[in-house]
């Protein structure tokens, strides 16, 4: 599975310039323009025509299965306006870490699983848990970053993106079927496209004290007895089990998570290939191409 994640991103960076550029621009240009058709117009022709619905769908109107992204409603003009400004930042920012086809795989991904799951179960696909899907990929990428709580209170990414995830699980556990299933599999497409780095949303200091606990209160593992016989004689040697392997390793200096949990890791877009930095090169090295 390591391979193949390998081979897949190292296609998607040979690769990063193919798909549809600024594609967040486009889809946060086109939700504007049916917002304000349907609301400031007073004509709701339009969102009805691009949101998605089953029955309508089965009826030969495929066209709503990939539109309903275009159907976005934060409540007022502002917060639209605000909302929509945010989402195309986030997924510039993406996209420019990543590579447009890279961008552009993971937002189709997501689409298309939301498509799958309610055209069997049932249900209405949203844009909104599409785009929260967009704000944990940027939060995981860039956990430290700050946004503006009500436009007044600094708080960080990784702190809203936890939140997000127990909202996601307390949905989980309250709707019913097939309904409780919808935010997890809307987030599919972010589970699949981090794996296990899902993980950097949670403070690096929380992970190395949640290490060292468990190492603390884990069973050492015993030393293996070996015993020679050499002619007449015999002699024993200790022979210790080895460490657990390591998660993170940086490319440069060595250091891994196990033996500098305080450290920050980060992978490298700009390498060709999958390689590994510490906080303290992962923007001071020699990129290899």
């Amino acid at each position: 599975m390591k391979n193949l994640r390998r081979k897949f991103e190292l296609f998607c960076y040979r690769n990063r310039s193919k798909g549809i550029p600024n594609l967040m621009l486009y889809l946060c240009l086109g939700s504007a323009a049916v917002y304000l058709m349907s609301n400031i117009a007073g004509n709701p022709i339009l969102y009805a025509l691009l949101c998605f619905d089953r029955g309508l769908i089965l009826r030969g109107q495929i066209w709503r299965l990939f539109t309903y992204p275009l159907v976005y409603d934060a409540g007022s003009l502002l917060l639209t306006a605000v909302a929509l400004l945010c989402y195309y930042s986030l997924g510039q920012a993406m996209e420019n870490l990543w590579g447009t086809l890279r961008f552009n795989l993971f937002y189709l991904t997501g689409v298309v699983m939301m498509d799958v799951y309610c055209m069997i179960f049932g249900g209405r696909a949203s844009v909104t848990y599409l785009n929260l899907s967009l704000f944990l990929g940027y939060a995981t990428l860039y956990p430290d970053s700050q946004f503006l709580l009500f436009f007044i209170i600094p708080i960080k990414a990784w702190v809203l993106a936890l939140f997000d995830l127990a909202l996601v699980l307390f949905d989980f556990f309250v709707n019913p079927f097939p309904y409780n299933f919808f935010s997890i599999i809307s987030l599919a497409n972010y589970f699949l496209f981090f794996g296990k780095d899902v993980l950097n949303v949670i403070p690096m200091s929380w992970r190395a004290n949640a290490s060292r606990l468990f190492r603390k209160n884990a069973p050492k593992p015993k030393a293996k007895v070996i015993h020679f016989d050499v002619g007449a004689g015999s002699f024993e040697a200790t022979h210790a089990q080895p460490q657990a392997p390591y998660t993170h390793k940086c490319t440069v200096c060595g250091r891994t998570d196990v033996s500098n949990p305080e450290l920050e890791f980060r992978y490298c877009s700009r390498c060709k290939g999958y390689y590994c930095y510490c906080q303290d090169h992962i923007n001071n090295h020699t990129h290899i191409q």
